[in-house]
């Protein structure tokens, strides 16, 4: 081999050997941050079961509520008709 060769291969040997260790890196780095986005989709599935089950609730609270004020309205007017009338 002459000169050239072996200075163009520990050329090439030392480029690769640096695109190996930033690739490293950057593959520690993506893992680290895929991590996170995991976190915060589990923390947001929880928000979001919690806002589902508050609706429901609130949902099962309200329609009672609803029938209570139409009832109450009904027996407002009922009482104003009968102030009315007497």
């Amino acid at each position: 081999m002459s000169t050239t060769e072996l200075i163009f291969i520990i050329i090439l040997s030392v480029s690769l050997s640096i695109f190996l260790i930033l690739f490293s890196v950057a593959l520690g780095y993506f893992i680290s941050i895929l991590k996170q986005v995991k976190r915060i989709t589990v923390r947001a599935e929880d928000v979001a079961e919690s806002v589902e089950s508050a609706a429901t609730s609130f949902e099962r609270v309200a329609s009672p509520l609803a029938v209570l004020k139409v009832i109450g309205r009904i027996v407002e007017t009922a009482a104003k008709f009968n102030r009315k009338r007497g």
